[in-house]
């Protein structure tokens, strides 16, 4: 693979890899990459990877390859401490909480001595604080040159770091929200750069479709509106005009939230993504749009008024013409190349134009910066094909290779698909037909499992069919992050965990705490999904099979995932329990199970009482 990799390199040419568990595909590309020279920019899937990268891997290949090269860290600016809004937040002195204000006297005492300002850095502040966001700017907010902090500015001096460095580690989120919005950082570096690696490759096309979207939220106008008034207090006085207009914005911002509530959260109870057609009709919610628009609207010219008595009500000028403006886009027909939705979190509403396909303007930015371009990730093909990945990301004319984890999976591992299951996973009872079907298998391997669902919904319904009836400790996601759940099923040693999308990938357990996984159902997207609705309604029109073209294909990948949660080391043993009948009673079942690692497969309960009865607990 470092071989490939370096002849890619040394070539200026694309080439896409998946490498399976345990074939050490870090080292395989950071050794060519700096053995190569030249500048290096090296993008994962999260800052938890970033981090690793940076802070493991890297120095590791730098030591025994005795290089000289310079490695730095870059991060969105939302992970720096900002030194203008913490003064700005210090001297407003309206935190809602003492909590809140004790954790700001810990970030000011932090900045003052931190020489990277990097938020990670100060674990006496929990990342999810609401003080955060009045410490940390965000692209809206920033002020960029203009800023009175800006000689002394964190994320300034990370990014200098950047452009001197040989290599630079970046997220994916941070890469495309550069590249898309051509903001100063990742498209300051591509036109010195040889080399753009991508690590954990799968997540980039819904990245690209994210970034090369555009987004207004609720909790951007929120923070507009406390930021306009922010900023005029600071600049020497209040407007009681300005105050009024800014706390109308607030309010239609959080009554176009609230049309999902009542009546309206019926429309969102099985995900949180509406198409726009689908939200026009829940009641309320075309009007607390216009409300909204005219809210906005109604600041725009006080606060251009406004805008030259400092940088920050300049800026804030800047963002309500800008949202205004996509507000006015997004009510309006677009083509047929993009999408309109929103999508309801806890506290707040996105809008979204998306575009279907980000092939054509992924594939621009590469051809912009003629260099080697590299992609990996333990789940990028069906089987030996990778013809979806690379007409996702339009790089059809990369070269292609697979290498197989090293793991003995024979040895190691079962695939179990158990029998007498509903035929129809939308059969209201499958649930309680998994939680059936994983019991006996809870019994032989003595706890030690994680349950993953494909819906939030089975996995609550699961919680309450299994907790009284397992003796092992019970966990589920939503009652602690995803590291605190991990910290204590790792202790525990025999627990069972239930998780949903955020455990199938990107989690690393090794050893006997983690002997099953089990799968409830394939996990094809929800048809409802407005993205997904508008890709089969457009490769329908266009000719093809949406099914076998994009729906199958990004099914197994999610699959390959989860189910790459089971082995992570050489002295691994385990059972995957795949719960789908389609996997046999479907003709692409197959090729379904053809593309998991090859371990034996079986029917029978039996041999799986087997195999953990052959392993000593």
């Amino acid at each position: 693979m470092a071989q490939a990799i370096l002849d890619a390199v040394h070539s200026g040419g694309m080439l896409a890899v998946e490498a399976g568990t345990g074939t050490g595909k870090t080292f395989a590309y950071l050794v060519p990459a700096l053995l190569a020279g030249g500048k290096v920019i090296v993008s994962t899937g999260t800052k938890t990877l970033q981090n690793q990268l940076y802070d493991r891997d890297l120095p590791a290949v730098r030591e025994a390859l005795a290089t000289g090269s310079v490695a730095a860290l870059l991060k969105g600016r939302a992970n720096y401490v900002c030194l203008y809004r913490l003064d700005s937040a210090r001297a407003e002195g309206r935190l809602e909480s003492r909590e809140d204000v004790a954790h700001l006297r810990r970030i000011a005492s932090f900045a003052a001595t931190s020489i990277t300002g990097d938020r990670a850095d100060l674990a006496e502040v929990p990342e999810d604080a609401p003080v955060w966001q009045h410490a940390t700017s965000t692209r809206d907010n920033c002020l960029g040159q203009d800023c009175p902090k800006y000689k002394d500015c964190f994320v300034m001096r990370a990014r200098k770091n950047a452009l001197a460095a040989d290599v630079v580690v970046v997220n994916h989120h941070l890469f495309f929200a550069d590249v898309a919005l051509r903001d100063e950082g990742i498209s300051e570096l591509l036109p010195s750069c040889n080399t753009v690696i991508f690590d954990e490759a799968h997540q980039l096309p819904e990245t690209a479709r994210l970034f090369f979207g555009e987004t207004a939220s609720t909790a951007q106008l929120i923070e507009l509106a406390r930021d306009a008034r922010m900023e005029l207090r600071a600049a020497g006085g209040a407007s009681p005009e300005l105050d009024r207009i800014a706390s109308k914005l607030d309010k239609a911002a959080r009554d176009l939230r609230l049309c999902f509530a009542g009546e309206g959260a019926r429309a969102a109870r099985d995900g949180a993504r509406l198409g726009w057609t689908q939200a026009m009709h829940v009641p309320g919610f075309p009007d607390a749009l216009q409300a909204l628009a005219r809210a906005l609207e109604a600041m725009r010219a006080p606060l251009a008024e406004q805008s030259e008595r400092s940088e920050g009500l300049g800026a804030c000028a800047r963002r309500a013409g800008d949202a205004s403006a996509l507000l006015a886009r997004i009510g309006e027909a677009g083509p047929a190349s993009e999408v309109r939705w929103i999508e309801v979190f806890g506290q707040s509403l996105q809008l979204h134009i998306t575009p279907l396909v980000p092939a054509e303007l992924f594939r621009k930015q590469m051809l912009d910066h003629p260099r080697a371009w590299i992609f990996t990730s333990a789940t990028l093909a069906m089987g030996e094909d990778f013809s979806h990945f690379k007409k996702e990301l339009g790089i059809e004319e990369a070269a292609a290779r697979t290498w197989s984890s090293p793991f003995d999976f024979a040895r190691q591992a079962l695939l179990y698909s158990p029998k007498g299951l509903p035929p129809d996973p939308n059969d209201p009872a499958y649930t309680e037909a998994v939680v059936n079907a994983a019991l006996p298998v809870l019994k032989a391997s003595r706890g030690r499992a994680f349950l993953l669902f494909t819906s939030h919904r089975a996995l609550r319904r699961a919680h309450e069919l299994l907790k009284d009836r397992i003796e092992f400790p019970l966990l589920v996601q939503g009652t602690g992050s995803r590291s605190e759940l991990l910290v204590r099923f790792r202790a525990l040693g025999n627990a069972v965990l239930l998780g949903a999308a955020s455990f199938w990938e990107g989690v690393d357990v090794r050893g006997e705490a983690l002997s099953v996984v089990l799968i409830d159902k394939l996990p094809f997207a929800p048809p409802d999904d407005p993205v997904l609705a508008a890709r089969i309604e457009a490769l329908r029109s266009e000719g093809g099979n949406p099914f076998m073209e994009f729906q199958l294909p990004q099914a197994v990948l999610q699959l390959k995932q989860g189910a790459g949660r089971l082995i992570r080391d050489e002295e691994d043993r385990g059972v995957l329990v795949l719960c789908d009948p389609r996997l046999y009673s479907k003709s692409y079942g197959r090729a379904i199970r053809a593309s998991l690692p090859p371990m034996k497969q079986t029917r029978e309960l039996a041999d799986v009482e087997a195999f953990f009865a052959r392993i000593p607990v």
